[in-house]
């Protein structure tokens, strides 16, 4: 088992910076690959950003590369996303989410964490 918390969200203006946090919690984590998602309203839910926790691998979506950033803390078991030059369309609920496979499809991600919402005003 493994248990997801993310914290961070918020309101921010356009161009402005949001790091959200998912904090991880539970046995064997070295073996998942973690990643974030989003879901805007009446949107289905999106790949953002993946890492792996032992070699640090990352993959992030086009439409964010260049301003977001994913990382992870392992010694405080914490996954991060660092959100730069926001925009509105960024809008969405923040999902982290843990898979014991190499994927950006979210149907495969076993365990999740409850959302964060990020809101980008113009």
């Amino acid at each position: 088992q493994v248990q997801l918390v993310e914290s961070g969200g918020g309101l921010v203006q356009a161009g402005g910076s949001l790091r959200v946090s998912c904090a991880v919690s539970g046995r064997a984590l070295s073996r998942y690959r973690m990643g974030w998602f989003r879901q805007a309203q009446g949107k289905e839910r999106e790949f953002v950003a993946r890492i792996t926790w032992t070699t640090g691998w990352t993959d992030i979506v086009d439409s964010v590369k260049g301003r977001f950033t994913i990382s992870r803390d392992n010694a405080k078991n914490i996954m991060y996303l660092q959100m730069n030059n926001l925009e509105p369309e960024d809008t969405a609920v923040y999902y982290c989410a843990a898979s014991s496979t190499t994927t950006r499809d979210p149907n495969v991600y076993e365990y999740w964490g409850q959302g964060t919402q990020v809101t980008v005003s113009s």
